[in-house]
């Protein structure tokens, strides 16, 4: 395989650069399949869960589709907490630079700020605020948030809950991120 011939980048000729950018393309068509297979290794989570992360990403997903959400927020709902992993302080604004460049901003705000309005279940427990997401009342997509927490993240979460499998979602995973996108 070719290889570029500097090692500084300010040393890099327009023929390296167009090499790297002829790779690149060809990565970035299979962003899917890496998300893909991501997302079919979260099996472990964080102890004390009834499930695993995977199975919660699923169960949301599954929620959003047959609530007949439309494919971006289908492939949202299920990759949401993508950056619970690698990201566990910042896991919403992990999970929307993944989708940025592929989403509307309505559903990059809905899936960057979902942290924020999950603490309305939980954060009294802790001695924190669960109205954190107050803040944002009047928002425009504040109600969408409030009704993606409700009625497909926080419930999802269940042992006994039928969710489709990884392999039923592929298909609008390649399409979303085979989309021209919206921003880099």
């Amino acid at each position: 395989m070719k290889e570029v011939s500097f090692i500084q980048m300010k040393d890099g000729t327009k023929e390296d650069y167009l090499l790297l950018n002829k790779h690149e393309k060809k990565f970035i068509e299979s962003t899917a399949d890496r998300i893909i297979k991501f997302m079919s290794g979260l099996t472990k989570t964080l102890e004390g869960y009834r499930i695993n992360r995977l199975e919660h990403s699923l169960q949301t997903a599954t929620r959003a589709l047959n609530d007949k959400a439309d494919e971006e927020m289908i492939v949202a709902a299920l990759l949401h907490d993508i950056g619970d992993e690698l990201a566990p302080l910042n896991h919403s604004e992990y999970a929307a630079a993944v989708l940025k460049p592929y989403v509307n901003e309505k559903t990059l705000w809905i899936v960057e700020k979902h942290g924020e309005f999950q603490m309305y279940y939980y954060a009294h427990h802790l001695d924190g605020n669960k109205n954190q997401r107050d803040k944002y009342k009047g928002h425009k997509y504040y109600k969408d948030t409030v009704d993606f927490c409700e009625n497909w993240d926080q419930k999802s979460f269940d042992p006994n809950f039928k969710s489709l499998p990884l392999k039923e979602f592929e298909p609008f995973v390649k399409k979303i991120f085979s989309r021209k996108p919206y921003s880099v």
